[in-house]
């Protein structure tokens, strides 16, 4: 980076940037075509009197902790509960913040719809699923769980300055911070507000095929460009993974009406093959010949967390608002989703010390 009158010029920035900080960045003509062009027009300017009390709020934070997704419907708000579950039942003091201001689906996923936010002297309390496990989002202040958000940018940022700076956490080892997918406002306000405090980085969350790979390239570049280090690519959904005694049979018909057959099939596997009742199906549902996560990582050059399947026992799990670790019930989907928290919080706590 070069310093520049009006702060620091990135260095792919186009000839005579007027520089990030300054009123016309974005808009001026010398910033035509440049990459930076929709962060620095959109992003405020000057002195920002909130990033002071932010930063003392956030003291408190050992290690913050974005989720990303290129594309909605990935997984990736299931993927920031069970983080957190499995965070603090390894006795971390965790907090989840959900700025998915228009669609907050973390209140479910936690078993807290319902629940309000409470208000002390020393700010909003976070909703609690266990003692070492606070959440906060937009979802507890809604009159009504129907109502739509429909705010434009400013709103939602100033929402977020005042989640980072009201929320009394208490002392935390990880702030899981759940972002709406894409790189839109919400993201742009939550690296600006918490660079100076230090992200540890983002884990993007995708699924294995192209369409949805096209767009957590951007989000990979979103991350570069702005400074936050990408922590690792996980490939949710990758194949339908289930026992072969959940799976339901059926027979099919030129009509398109389907049989249920699954108590014959079952009761004929049991008198003919009783072993295979205790081996899983898989089943590839999204195409993956494109090489899926593993590839574009290597083609990007940021690391491969590891893959999760799609567990119908890890989606209950999620509608009930439950761990999916505290029993044997995910045994398939917890297996994975603890080998990727093992690999990835070693690493970050060697490196910061906590």
């Amino acid at each position: 980076m070069e310093s520049g009158g009006d702060g620091d010029i990135p260095e792919n920035a186009n000839e005579h940037c007027p520089g990030p900080q300054s009123e016309s960045a974005g808009k001026s003509d010398a910033c035509e075509g440049c990459p930076n062009q929709q962060i620095c027009a959109t992003a405020p300017k000057g002195p920002d009197s909130d990033l002071i009390p932010i930063a003392e709020r956030m003291a408190t934070v050992k290690h913050k902790i974005l989720v990303l997704s290129g594309k909605g419907g990935v997984g990736k708000s299931t993927f920031s509960a069970q983080l957190s579950f499995a965070l603090a039942a390894m006795d971390y003091q965790v907090g989840l913040l959900d700025i998915d201001i228009c669609g907050p689906s973390i209140p479910k996923m936690l078993g807290l719809e319902g629940q309000e936010i409470h208000q002390s002297n020393l700010g909003w309390s976070p909703v609690y699923v266990e003692s070492n496990l606070g959440v906060m989002s937009i979802g507890f202040m809604l009159p009504n769980p129907d109502d739509a958000v429909i705010w434009r940018g400013p709103r939602k940022n100033g929402l977020i300055k005042q989640f980072l700076k009201d929320v009394y956490w208490g002392e935390l080892d990880f702030l899981v911070v759940d972002a709406p997918p894409g790189t839109s406002d919400e993201h742009i306000s939550i690296v600006q507000c918490l660079q100076a405090t230090g992200i540890d980085g983002a884990i993007i969350v995708t699924t294995p095929q192209q369409v949805s790979l096209i767009d957590v390239r951007k989000e990979v570049s979103f991350c570069k460009k702005v400074g936050i280090k990408v922590l690792g690519v996980v490939e949710n959904m990758s194949g339908l993974c289930q026992q072969l005694a959940d799976v339901k049979f059926l027979k099919p018909s030129e009509t398109g009406k389907h049989t249920d057959v699954t108590d014959w099939a079952l009761q004929y596997i049991r008198d003919q093959a009783p072993e295979l009742l205790n081996m899983m199906a898989y089943s590839e549902v999204f195409d993956s010949s494109g090489g899926g996560a593993l590839k574009m990582c290597h083609e990007m050059g940021v690391p491969f967390l590891g893959k999760v399947p799609l567990d119908p026992q890890l989606c209950k799990a999620a509608e009930e608002g439950r761990s999916c670790f505290e029993d044997q019930t995910c045994q398939v989907s917890a297996s994975a989703l603890k080998s990727i928290v093992e690999n990835l919080i070693p690493k970050r706590t060697a490196e910061n010390g906590a």
